[in-house]
């Protein structure tokens, strides 16, 4: 006795196009480590911390240079010329400058990029606002936060007074003690200039204690030795950088 075989009927043919299998998925990219630390918050802080010291250092050299106005124009016009050679003759006219701007400029950057996100960061975290408020926290951060903006907008104005001379109606190119007696012989040159330097102090003080915070420098027991010398340091920086336009409000320079 045959056995019947039992076919299967055919399936009907697909319509539509052939799905074709996935290629296999590349493993996702580890983020670099520079990546990884600018996008924590701890990662933040430190480059504020570093690139704020960056331009304390700046700012401590261009006062001590400043003073040099109170030994009369030869002095200060010699220095001012001395800047533009340094590095002679493996770098040209004017390189170091260049150079040096460059590296200022990419701290002011980093410094207010990180700045802004942190405090973006600080908003999202807290929308609503605490019934009490920190007087001496929120002092310190709306003094850092508008410093910041008086301090962006008077380097703008510092840049086109002395630099490129195109708001100092007195100006002589190749004559610089001459140009900043002519930009401090105005009532809103002194005005605008003295605001920006008090503006400084505040922000050095708050801005050096909290670096020596986030690099790990504060301890409980030095902390108020730390307070001292952040103010000293501010005090000491805008007390130097204001004693020019005062001198030529006095006619000790002049």
């Amino acid at each position: 006795m045959a056995l019947a075989t039992r076919t299967d009927p055919e399936r009907p043919a697909q319509k539509g196009p052939r799905q074709r299998p996935e290629p296999p998925r590349k493993p996702a990219r580890r983020p670099s480590l520079i990546g990884s630390v600018w996008r924590s918050t701890v990662g933040k802080k430190a480059v504020m911390a570093v690139t704020g010291l960056v331009m304390l250092a700046y700012l401590a050299a261009h006062m001590v240079g400043n003073l040099k106005i109170f030994f009369g124009s030869g002095e200060f016009n010699h220095y001012a010329h001395w800047l533009r050679t340094i590095g002679e003759p493996a770098l040209h006219y004017e390189w170091f400058l260049w150079l040096l701007r460059v590296a200022l400029v990419a701290s002011v950057v980093l410094h207010g990029v990180a700045a802004y996100q942190l405090s973006r960061r600080d908003l999202a975290a807290r929308p609503r606002k605490y019934a009490r408020r920190r007087h001496g926290a929120s002092y310190a951060t709306r003094t850092m936060r508008w410093g910041g903006v008086i301090l962006g907008l008077f380097v703008v104005w510092h840049i086109l007074d002395l630099t490129t001379l195109t708001v100092n109606e007195r100006a002589q190119p190749g004559h610089p003690y001459e140009n900043v007696v002519a930009t401090f012989s105005t009532w809103y040159g002194n005005t605008i200039y003295i605001v920006a330097m008090l503006a400084l102090g505040a922000h050095i003080r708050h801005g050096l204690w909290s670096a020596t915070q986030t690099l790990g420098a504060g301890r409980p027991h030095r902390d108020r030795a730390l307070k001292i010398a952040s103010t000293a340091v501010a005090v000491v920086l805008a007390g130097g950088f204001v004693s020019v336009p005062i001198g030529v409000i006095t006619g000790v320079v002049s």
